[in-house]
């Protein structure tokens, strides 16, 4: 769990710097730079269904993931607990929610999350979460200069999100298939892609209600693949 724990400090460490940045960045700054963000996830999301295989079970999962996710009203779900925390921290920002939900599907739905997680839970080394570290403490301190504490508050769901996949490895890697890992990576890859658009303002997409695919896609290729 080295990986995990030095991740989860270092979105902390890094939105924590961004927040006391934040007031003296003008608004062009932020603007331009979120678009960038929104480009490059875009091309994360692109390279990760490059080599995309087993098509039909990972847009099969995708289709059952947003209906179930929809039916469960998960997205709704993940706002009512943002305005909870919201109220309970007592901060007046805005975009509180939102700098929650992008930070923790930037930082998790990648494929350095979840090989990275699977490897250091299958008794491997933790170089490749350590290295994510560095990205993500640099990702969240310009996150946080537009999003705010949000931003800060995502590394709890981070650490719950990445400590399971560890979790699971370390008690049945023998199930994790490289097949496994792929159909993750293709399918993380399509959810990424739709968060750049939303980052980008194209089109306001629920890819939270869309996250329950990753659980469908292991089934999938567990009985199909």
């Amino acid at each position: 769990m080295t990986g995990t724990i030095v991740n989860t400090f270092a979105v902390i460490a890094g939105g924590t710097l961004g927040l006391i940045a934040h007031r003296k960045l003008p608004e062009n700054i932020n603007k331009i730079y979120f678009q960038a963000i929104g480009l490059v996830t875009i091309a994360l999301g692109i390279n990760m269904v490059w080599n995309i295989e087993n098509v039909l079970l990972v847009v099969l999962s995708i289709v059952l993931g947003a209906v179930t996710g929809e039916i469960f009203r998960l997205e709704n779900k993940v706002e009512s607990i943002g305005q909870f925390l919201k109220v309970k921290l007592k901060t007046k920002n805005e975009r509180f929610t939102e700098g929650l939900v992008t930070s923790f599907l930037l930082f998790c739905i990648g494929s350095m999350t979840i090989v990275g997680a699977i490897q250091e839970g299958a008794g491997g080394s933790s170089d490749l979460l350590l290295t994510k570290s560095v990205m993500d403490f640099f990702s969240a301190m310009l996150l946080a200069t537009g999003l705010g504490l949000g931003v800060v508050v995502s590394s709890v769901p981070l650490f719950i999100f990445q400590g399971s996949i560890t979790l699971i490895a370390m008690l049945g890697s023998q199930f994790l298939s490289d097949e496994i890992i792929l159909g993750l990576t293709n399918t993380g890859g399509i959810l990424l892609i739709g968060l750049g658009i939303n980052i980008l303002e194209i089109k306001k997409m629920s890819i939270l209600n869309m996250l329950p695919s990753l659980f469908f896609i292991i089934i999938f290729i567990i009985l199909f693949g």
